[in-house]
């Protein structure tokens, strides 16, 4: 099939999600063009939280479908996320570097890279997001559910560099498409490999319209300066766009530089203001932990009870953590190993950071400031800026600063993963992926003109969908993991893999 024809088979797909919606009458015109993707949000999202019954309650079905395998390959690999924890760290410290395996960036590099698309607006704004509706005690449903997604993650990124293709300039492709592909046939199962690696790529296609972060980074940034008309929100997205296409057309190395420097830079930033906040009501942690902790357990959780804190936490720590839908993958097959688990350990860490952390810190600086109950009407980043605000005045002109360099930050790690999809599907050459970029940079555009509730169905809608088919490789591959998990640990006892510092 031609890249043509490929190309109008996948705008096709996504042209049915947004046939229903198009028919309702009461759709809010906003311009031919912005219409059109609030109706494929609408289209996609009634598919995608369309709900089951399960013992007698009402869940989504792609909820259910993303908690069994966090849960299930936790202990599977032996509680991984523990046991492997401080081994993961030793290899982020180039602990064991070797100069001469394959790759692009380092492993800590593809940390990074990786951390840059989920450290961000999902733990500044998304938090904000399932208190407001899932009550605090969403927060303790998002800090288990990260706890095991960390096993998820290591799984996923093993694969990721194990059935990566190293060109000949040096250059990797790695993701769901290609494990999913050849890690099936390898085990005679080439049809439905195919099948698996093409639907994640044709649905991975739409996350280049990386909508939520330029959304809320606007929000923020409305929110301190009082600009909010339909002028600053286009000129807003075409600001963005044109600092997106500076980056992203340096390729890989860029995109790595540019994050290693830009996330650990924001994040102790907004980190250490949170510190300041917490630690100056530190008589006020127990009660906060109390609050957080009985809250999930009541009827008074939020949004029908336990079950919809639950859901909704899900929803939160899925688009935080990117656990399970494959994305992450993609930065850590460039990394320089020889070893793919030793990358799964470096990814493991991702969720812990990014949602046991940065996501707590958070929920706490909410809960002490009470904000989750004084702020009427506020969502999303603007009641995490009014949490900051109650006790640092200034503070919200810092966050909505941090918010734009998160937001930056995760678009371009995003264009790195969009554009190995597009590779997949439209092969990756020059003409090829200049396109790719160009079609990239154009959806950042309409970011601010959607609404939040719209924005975030559209990323959690794409985002639990690339799961399905993800998750499905995982499963039949999660024998092969763990044997290659026994080979790496033995190897390691027996001195064969040394420490190089």
């Amino acid at each position: 099939m031609s890249s043509f024809k490929r190309l109008v088979a996948s705008l096709g797909i996504w042209a049915l999600f947004a046939m229903p919606a198009l028919a309702d009458e009461g759709l809010e015109s906003r311009g031919g063009f912005v219409d059109f993707i609030v109706a494929v949000i609408n289209g996609f999202g009634n598919f995608v939280f369309s709900k089951i019954n399960l013992f007698g309650v009402h869940i989504e079905w792609i909820v259910a479908f993303l908690a069994l395998p966090m849960i299930l390959l936790t202990v599977y690999f032996k509680f991984i996320n523990l046991t492997s924890f401080k081994r993961a760290l030793n290899i982020v410290r180039g602990r064991y570097n070797d100069d001469t395996a394959p790759g692009e960036v380092t492993q800590f590099q593809a940390l990074s890279t990786a951390l840059s698309g989920t450290v961000g607006l999902g733990n500044i704004a998304g938090v904000a997001v399932a208190i407001s509706i899932g009550g605090p005690g969403a927060t303790f449903w998002m800090i288990l559910i990260g706890f095991c997604a960390m096993s998820l993650k290591f799984a996923e990124c093993t694969l990721g560099v194990k059935y990566r293709i190293i060109h000949p300039d040096g250059t990797v492709s790695g993701g769901p498409m290609y494990y999913l592909e050849q890690g099936l046939k390898n085990k005679g199962m080439g049809k439905l490999g195919k099948i698996l690696a093409w639907s994640y790529a044709i649905i991975a296609i739409p996350t280049m319209a990386q909508i939520a972060q330029v959304n809320q980074s606007y929000e923020a940034v409305a929110a301190v300066t009082g600009f909010d008309s339909d002028f600053s929100k286009w000129s807003f997205g075409l600001v963005v766009t044109f600092l997106t296409v500076i980056v992203i057309f340096g390729g890989l190395k860029s995109i790595a530089k540019v994050t290693a420097r830009l996330v650990p830079a924001m994040a102790a930033i907004y980190i250490g203001a949170a510190l300041v906040i917490i630690l100056g009501h530190f008589s006020h942690i127990p009660d906060a932990f109390i609050t957080i902790f009985s809250n999930a357990f009541t009827s008074d959780a939020g949004m029908g009870g336990v079950v919809g804190s639950l859901v909704i936490a899900m929803q939160r720590a899925v688009y935080s953590t990117e656990a399970g839908i494959g994305s992450a993958t993609i930065a850590h097959s460039a990394a320089k190993t020889h070893e793919p688990v030793s990358e799964g350990m470096v990814a493991l860490m991702e969720p812990f950071i990014d949602t046991v952390i940065v996501c707590t810190m958070t929920a706490l600086v909410i809960v002490i400031t009470g904000t989750y109950t004084a702020s009427e009407g506020a969502t999303g980043i603007s009641m995490t800026a009014a949490a900051f605000g109650s006790v640092i005045s200034w503070f919200p002109w810092v966050l909505a600063l941090a918010a734009f360099l998160f937001a930056y930050s995760t678009i371009i790690s995003w264009s790195y993963y969009s554009s190995r999809s597009w590779e997949f599907l439209f092969g990756g050459s020059k003409r090829s992926m200049t396109i790719f970029k160009v079609v990239f940079c154009l959806f950042l555009i309409p970011g601010p003109l959607l609404t939040v509730g719209e924005v975030y169905l559209v990323m959690d809608s794409l985002f639990f969908m690339l799961a399905v088919p993800n998750i499905i490789g995982i499963y039949i591959m999660a024998p092969e993991i763990k044997r290659d998990l026994k080979s790496y640990l033995s190897r390691l006892k027996s001195g064969e893999i040394k420490m190089v510092k």
